[in-house]
């Protein structure tokens, strides 16, 4: 997603502020998937879509209780709350008063203003990775569904209990035994998705080539590990530098921010993966291979 589609997606939230809508319709506005765009949209503004509409809601609520004689009751349900009461909790938590206080000549409330993106020019980083090629891939894989939401919430952390669960029940080793020992490298992989999911797929698996042994493959498959395929696709790679998870992140914002404004390349809705090698270079957390083409 370009800087201009971001903006794009603002303009229709703000024409729309008055609708039932929510970033999936968002996402349809400009024929990007639910997940690509939630993730895209948090890392470059800082929030999610949700969080932003809800925000200038709850800001022309109150500048409509200030400036007018609508009733409380009146205000909720035009600013899309089911009743008052919930109205109400959502006021207080954004702007610290009641609704009813904020009626009052004097009243202190939040501003939260449209956004406006613009491009600044930050330096002196270097940001190294390699473009690569990949034909059609398959993997054996642990497979759960997680919702969209979750992305880029630094609060959750679903994926990484996920892995410590397949690790504790002893559900890695048996995919890393189909691999000979020196290529027994994990993927963690990241479901391509519609428009229309709420939820994407993450996967835990090893790639299926010539030196899989598919001997044992058939009674994996029978206790629940799925095989996924991924489309040929060019891919831009980096090394998460770091010990722990949160270069994954860090890498992912810098992609959002830095790469993609620079080269004019965008993510596409193929398989995005983690590559944990089994002999890694000293100090690379994993590689990240997103799948990228020209805007």
């Amino acid at each position: 997603m370009s800087i201009q589609f971001i903006q794009q997606a603002i303009c229709y939230m703000e024409e729309h502020i008055y609708e039932e809508i929510n970033y999936t319709d968002v996402a349809k506005s400009i024929n990007m998937s639910n997940y690509n765009f939630h993730r895209t949209f948090s890392f470059i503004v800082g929030m999610t879509a949700n969080e932003y509409i809800r925000n200038r809601r709850l800001t022309l609520a109150a500048l409509e209780l200030q400036q007018t004689d609508v009733s409380v009751i009146d205000a909720a349900y035009k600013y899309g709350y089911e009743s008052p009461e919930s109205f109400s909790k959502a006021f207080s938590r954004f702007h610290g008063s009641t609704p009813k206080q904020a009626k009052k000549k004097g009243a202190k409330i939040h501003l939260f203003n449209p956004l406006v993106i613009k491009i600044t020019l930050e330096g002196g980083s270097i940001m190294d990775y390699r473009m690569e090629h990949r034909g059609k891939q398959k993997f054996i894989a642990l497979v759960r569904p997680f919702p969209n939401e979750i992305s880029n919430d630094d609060n959750d952390h679903s994926i990484p209990d996920f892995w410590a669960e397949c690790y504790e029940k002893g559900l890695v080793e048996p995919m890393k035994l189909l691999r000979p020992q020196g290529r027994r490298d994990l993927y963690g992989l990241c479901s391509p998705t519609k428009e229309s999911e709420t939820h994407f797929d993450y996967g835990i698996g090893v790639i299926m080539d010539e030196d899989t042994d598919t001997e044992k493959l058939e009674e994996l498959l029978g206790k629940g590990y799925s095989v996924w395929e991924a489309e040929p696709a060019d891919y831009a790679v980096f090394q998460c530098i770091g010990s722990d998870g949160e270069c994954i992140s860090e890498t992912w914002s810098k992609f959002f921010k830095e790469f993609v404004p620079q080269t004019g390349y965008m993510q596409t809705d193929d398989t995005d993966y983690e590559i944990y090698f089994e002999n890694g270079e000293s100090g690379v957390f994993c590689e990240l291979w997103v799948p990228v083409k020209k805007c």
